[in-house]
C-alpha cells in the first residue's frame, strides 16, 4: 500500500520521531538508570512520554531546519 505524496512532511515527521524517541528514551534510560531487569519497561516508559513531545516538534522544526540547509547549500556546485 502506497501513501499519497501529499502525506509526505506528516509520515516524515511520524517515522522520525518514532525513531529518534525510541533511540533517545533508549540511551538515556540506559545512561540514567542501567541496564537491569526493568529495563525494557522503564525504556517504554521513557518512550511513551517522548514521542508525542517528538512529532509536533519534528513537524515545527523540520521546515526551518530545510531553510537553513537550504541557505547553506552552494546550488552551482551541485553540478559539479
Amino acid at each position: 500500500m502506497k501513501i499519497h505524496k501529499k502525506y509526505t512532511n506528516i509520515l516524515f515527521a511520524f517515522v522520525m520521531s518514532l525513531l529518534m524517541a525510541m533511540l533517545m528514551s533508549g540511551v538515556l534510560t540506559a545512561l540514567f538508570t542501567g541496564i537491569h531487569e526493568q529495563f525494557m519497561m522503564q525504556w517504554l516508559r521513557a518512550f511513551i512520554h517522548a514521542w508525542p513531545i517528538a512529532f509536533p516538534a519534528i513537524l515545527i522544526v523540520a521546515p526551518i531546519v530545510r531553510k537553513i540547509v537550504a541557505a547553506i547549500i552552494d546550488n552551482d556546485l551541485a553540478d559539479q
